[in-house]
């Protein structure tokens, strides 16, 4: 573990007039905040603000945003306040403290909810001070490089949420070391097989051409030298992660690939930027399409560099990037780059010097929040943030000569809204270089778009699918919701109003002021209109409303002693299976009566065989059969159903079967039943009323037979039990509507 002097020396090395009372006061005030705590390794847990810290230093950055590091898990991990900070550091401290906190108090229905407002609180943060930025994404690097200490399943969510967010974040930052280092790790935890295959055909690939790559870096210095150019030649090697990505997208195999290998030309100057690529152009024959020049127009990450390929030495094809020394250093740390520290007026904690905020990534990213936090909910704001977050881009032009940057694949809608909401909105049509082409045309790098605009045009619901930016998508989501809202709002009133009835609640709009924020919604409209979209399920306002409600059954059985010789198949709910000619043996101290659990083999045969049910279904309370279904598995028959005669010659195929139905099981089971109802308007919508109000759930309805006065429909049926089903037709019977109702079998 790095002591309090090596941190100090670390800064002092590329800031000689560093604060060491500052960096010295925070590294003892989290030391003993994180006291005797552990990580998951087994490690003391100040080792990870320490190595956050180091990471830092890396990046030369100032001692405040060093601090913060040490800080940074303080008011999340341990009894330290923002008050307690505010007082020992002073408020800005304090203030990117808790921009890295996570909101622990969120009381959301929603696990995505929860992730979505912690990313908004973070990025609100990062808005304000990028230094944010960098603490938050040092350690998430840090993690990532110690993840194989935590559990397999929050290993893959930590390393899906770094692929999604946070690796393509620093790319959009201009970090592009710390994106290439975050997309291996997670690469490696989310695809291990993919990642290994890559990286041992990586690692045998230049094996094989290490001789070519010096023979081409020889060839490239030689000819700066005979051009007088100062210049430096190194060969780069893709990432797994970035061969892998390319492979998938463009359906290629390996050896299709031709930019495995690239050569970075750094000069001094931008004027040898260009007089080395004259050089390199002269010499050898351009691919075609394949340039692109960055310091004229550069990437919204503040990337510049000349990217060039050219059919070179041994006649191969050979990527080069052309860059000054301070291009580079941007391109490899990206906004860490710009730290331009103003004078702090003599403040003795340091924490007045900034990094400078006149960079394009910088601007980009408080602009991007600015939109994307006018979101009407979290997921849809986790979704849009995910989507702005890619970087491929194509530059398009408006006929006044504005330069509009787009991800790949984007359209003129999308344009649109990069131009302004409004124009988006009022969108009908698009020129495309003077030529009217349709909305959905993918636009190129250099194209001339020109809007054509009505104004009673409302985007229509099925342009979202079509466009790829967050911007566009949110608030072409923003303006159908606003002009079907009232449909919608009416609909999940109706929708909440039969759940609470159900449940034998009240509903009323008042009921959803209080749990507003466990919903995650801005209003009650808002709740209404979600539930009426689908996105927002009756059960969970009904949980947020009441906390004690249970989604439960009609009736619970009651559980039952499990017996020798019964176990279970894996995705038969609610099923215990006795084997054919096989009984389970106790082993040696096993209790009598303890069943061996979990998946069972059926004649060789895993025991996750698909299970089933006859089309009549069958309901707990029925006495039921398995028969065994050569490559298709398992079906299950209740015991009186016809259909059972077929399999009279094959006991061999039977399989004994009984029901196990846990009290906190919620499925329900299928039946079939026929119904003779008049043939008269609202016949069936009483019939429909009497299985609703028993809590059934209608799957599938036919019409079997119509005459004059009565029609015979059969209807499959979910119910919870043989009891439920009972008493279900029994109502049904007794309906006006109704001459006869009963179950069919077979």
């Amino acid at each position: 573990m790095m002591r309090q002097y090596e941190l100090v020396e670390r800064v002092q090395r590329y800031k000689p007039d560093v604060n060491e009372a500052l960096l010295n006061k925070a590294y003892v005030y989290a030391m003993q905040k994180h006291g005797h705590q552990k990580r998951a390794s087994g490690d003391p847990f100040f080792s990870h603000p320490l190595e956050v810290a180091a990471i830092l230093t890396d990046m030369h950055m100032d001692e405040a945003t060093i601090a913060v590091a040490l800080l940074h898990d303080t008011i999340e991990d341990t009894s330290a306040t923002r008050a307690e900070i505010d007082e020992l550091f002073g408020p800005e401290m304090g203030k990117l403290v808790e921009g890295l906190t996570k909101l622990k108090k969120l009381d959301l229905v929603s696990k995505k909810a929860e992730q979505a407002e912690n990313l908004r609180k973070l990025l609100l943060a990062i808005s304000e001070d990028v230094r944010v930025l960098l603490v938050k994404l040092a350690d998430r690097l840090h993690n990532m490089r110690t993840l194989n200490h935590m559990r397999e399943d929050k290993r893959l969510r930590i390393a899906e949420e770094t692929m999604e967010i946070y690796a393509p974040l620093a790319g959009r930052m201009g970090m592009q070391g710390m994106r290439e280092e975050l997309e291996e790790i997670a690469f490696r935890y989310i695809n291990p097989e993919a990642y290994r295959t890559v990286t041992e055909r990586l690692a045998e690939i230049f094996e094989r051409n290490r001789g070519v790559l010096d023979e081409i870096e020889k060839a490239l210095s030689a000819l700066f030298d005979k051009y007088r150019i100062k210049a430096t030649v190194t060969s780069r090697q893709k990432k797994p992660w970035s061969v892998f990505r390319k492979m998938e997208a463009k359906a290629l195999s390996f050896e299709q690939l031709s930019d495995i290998f690239g050569f970075r030309v750094v000069v001094d100057t931008v004027e040898d930027c260009y007089r080395a690529l004259g050089a390199i152009h002269t010499t050898w024959s351009m691919v075609p399409g394949r340039f692109k020049d960055y310091i004229s127009t550069p990437k919204q990450n503040d990337y510049r560099s000349i990217h060039t390929t050219i059919v070179g030495p041994s006649r191969q094809r050979v990527e080069l990037q052309i860059r000054t020394h301070e291009m580079n250093n941007v391109a490899e740390y990206g906004v860490a780059a710009h730290s331009v520290y103003k004078d702090t007026g003599g403040k003795a904690n340091g924490a007045g010097a900034v990094l400078s905020k006149d960079t394009n990534a910088y601007a980009w990213l408080r602009r991007t929040i600015e939109q994307l936090a006018e979101g009407d909910n979290p997921e849809d704001f986790l979704e849009n943030t995910k989507l702005e977050l890619f970087q491929d881009q194509v530059f398009c032009f408006t006929p006044k000569g504005m330069l509009i940057a787009l991800p790949r694949g984007a359209t003129p809608i999308d344009f649109a809204y990069a131009v302004h909401t409004e124009v988006g909105d009022s969108c009908v049509g698009a020129k495309v270089n003077g030529r009217i082409m349709p909305l959905m045309t993918e636009l190129k790098n250099g194209d001339e778009v020109e809007i054509i605009r009505s104004k009673g045009q409302v985007p229509p619901a099925a342009w979202e699918s079509v466009v790829v930016t967050g911007k566009a998508r949110a608030a072409i989501r923003r303006a159908t919701k606003n002009a079907i809202r009232k449909q919608y709002s009416g609909l999940g009133a109706r929708i909440l109003e039969r759940a609470f009835e159900r449940n034998g609640k009240t509903f009323s709009k008042e009921s959803l002021k209080p749990v507003l924020p466990r919903l995650a919604r801005k209003d009650i409209e808002d709740v209404l209109t979600s539930v009426g979209r689908g996105e927002l399920s009756s059960a969970d306002v009904m949980k947020a409303v009441y906390p004690d409600y249970k989604d439960e059954r009609v009736t619970v059985p009651q559980p039952r002693q499990r017996e020798e010789g019964w176990s279970r198949i894996r995705n038969a709910a609610g099923m215990l299976f006795h084997l054919p000619g096989r009984n389970q043996r106790r082993g040696a101290g096993q209790p009598k009566g303890e069943a061996k659990d979990g998946a069972v083999p059926i004649r060789g045969v895993r025991g996750d065989l698909p299970v089933r049910f006859a089309p009549e279904g069958a309901v707990p309370g029925d006495r039921i059969v398995g028969i065994v279904q050569p490559g298709s598995g398992i079906t299950i028959y209740p015991i009186q159903s016809p259909s059972l005669t077929a399999f009279d010659d094959q006991p061999e195929r039977w399989i004994d079967v009984r029901w196990d139905i846990d009290e906190n099981n919620r499925e329900r089971f299928p039946a079939r039943v026929s119904v003779t109802a008049i043939n008269a308007p609202g016949s069936l919508a009483d019939i429909a009323q009497v299985i609703a109000s028993n809590d059934a759930n209608i799957h599938t309805l036919s019409m079997v037979r119509t005459a004059p006065d009565f029609t015979e429909m059969l209807v499959d049926i979910e119910v919870w039990d043989l009891k439920h089903l009972s008493r279900l037709l029994s109502q049904l019977k007794e309906n006006a509507s109704v001459s006869d109702a009963r179950r069919v079998n077979g």
